[in-house]
């Protein structure tokens, strides 16, 4: 570990030597975390983000950006029944080289839940967590696909070990323990208007995960790449704890990524509202980009075509389709930083820990969209944002608990009407009773039709349920 001296030095050369200034009262194992973390902090990357204190955040107004072109719905119908996307997609999950990762750092804190938000309880009428209904999608396309599919899960710092504890405790959903792997992301102090590293404890630098682009960095150092490598891993399909509705490794989405030979295939739907918070796909000059939602101008929010769609329509939820090369390639290179105003509580000069009224801080991430105008091939394909993406993020509200589960059941009510079976709806077309099914007896209509055709019978009213059944 790195000595005082050297830690006092280090600090010296960007300035933050106030972060020793509670030394003395530092009992051995306090003094040793901080030292820890002095060890971690870059000096040259405290001087980047000090140089963007102040800064108005990047905007996209001042380019031009056009709608990046989209395959959408109806062409990838056609394109599937000419094409043979699905066996496409079968052939790679089949054969092996596909794996998964799970974007999964965050706490349960909007949701009023303590712990990692992955272990959150949204299923329907089973309880099941975030996490088990992931994990059970990745067993049951391994039962499908006759394949071992590793489950790359990014954690941080805050939650990694209890995520570790709680697929332990569940005997990882039933998934061999060899393919579930646990990787930290890397984390980034936060600085004062001053440029100054933030104490939230007198032993304590306030730090906060770096942000989904992370991932790439936090794959090559935690030797995740490596496992890939040694497993004949050739593409990676990435996604975020808070989405239950996620297909995840879909195979036709897999196929047209094969088909493209694609750098990085992206799953986007219409926006639900102007200024809803999601990443548009875009093109600037000859290169794809994805513009978050918060640098886009109010105009280019609202800007609408003569047919009254928005001009910049599609948003990305974070589903990506990676070729492993290219992530490689990525990781290698250094994605820029993005910064926000944010209130972090913090210990004033006496040592008194302040929480702020207003923002105080300036924070700092990757994001992992910043890959794509990298991308010598990069594939936009539209999503039923009904069937794929509810997320679980607030409360109340848009994105909560109540219209996940909703959604939940909708799609479920949707898989046994296309097998003929009656489902009885409320006044707004809702699921009249509560319906869940386990991903381990049905990952979609097909598979439901087939299990249908095997002679089980239920009540459509109540619960199709075959946890009890196995896989």
């Amino acid at each position: 570990m790195i000595s005082f001296d050297a830690a006092k030095s280090k600090l010296a050369e960007c300035g933050q030597e106030h972060a020793l200034r509670f030394w003395d009262g530092l009992g051995e194992a306090e003094r040793d975390a901080l030292l820890g973390q002095i060890e971690t902090i870059d000096a040259e990357s405290i001087k980047l983000m000090q140089s963007m204190l102040g800064t108005e955040p990047a905007t996209a107004g001042e380019a031009t950006i056009e709608p990046s072109p989209v395959v959408e719905l109806a062409a990838i119908a056609e394109r599937e029944a000419t094409e043979n996307l699905t066996e496409l997609g079968c052939a790679a999950l089949s054969g092996g080289t596909v794996g998964v990762v799970l974007v999964a750092g965050g706490q349960g804190s909007r949701l009023g839940f303590d712990g990692p938000k992955g272990a959150y309880s949204v299923g329907p009428i089973s309880g099941a967590s975030l996490f088990e209904i992931h994990a059970r999608k990745v067993l049951a396309l391994e039962q499908k696909f006759g394949a071992e599919i590793p489950f790359y899960i990014m954690t941080s710092q805050v939650n990694d070990a209890p995520t570790r504890a709680f697929f332990a405790e569940n005997d990882n959903f039933d998934l061999a323990a060899d393919r579930v792997l646990f990787f930290t992301q890397g984390m980034w102090p936060a600085l004062d208007g001053d440029g100054k590293l933030m104490l939230d404890s007198p032993s304590h630098i306030f730090m906060s995960p770096d942000g989904h682009g992370g991932t790439l960095t936090a794959l090559q150092q935690r030797g995740m790449f490596d496992d890939m490598d040694r497993r004949g891993i050739k593409t990676i399909f990435f996604f975020q704890v808070d989405n239950p509705l996620v297909e995840i490794a879909d195979p036709a989405f897999l196929g047209l990524h094969v088909k493209e030979g694609a750098d990085i295939s992206i799953k986007v739907c219409s926006k639900r509202d102007p200024e809803e918070g999601l990443g548009i796909v875009a093109r600037k000059g000859d290169r794809n980009i994805i513009v978050e939602y918060s640098e886009l101008t109010p105009e280019q929010m609202h800007e609408t075509l003569p047919d009254g769609n928005l001009k910049l329509r599609f948003g990305s939820v974070a589903i990506h389709v990676f070729s492993v090369p290219f992530l490689k390639q990525e990781a290698a290179a250094q994605l820029p930083l993005h910064v926000a105003h944010k209130k972090v509580p913090c210990l004033d000069a006496s040592g008194t820990l302040v929480s702020p009224d207003s923002p105080n801080a300036y924070k700092f991430e990757k994001f992992i969209f910043d890959v794509v105008p990298d991308a010598k091939v990069a594939i936009n394909v539209e999503f039923e944002r009904a069937n794929e993406f509810s997320p679980v993020k607030n409360a109340v509200g848009n994105d909560s608990p109540a219209t996940c589960q909703r959604d939940m059941m909708l799609k479920a009510a949707g898989w046994l009407e296309a097998c003929g079976v009656e489902v009885a709806r409320d006044s707004e077309g809702g699921a009249l009773h509560k319906i869940e099914i386990d991903p381990c007896f049905a990952l979609g209509a097909a598979d439901l039709a087939g299990k249908l055709g095997e002679g089980f019978a239920f009540d459509a009213d109540l619960l199709l349920d075959a946890s009890e059944d196995g896989c």
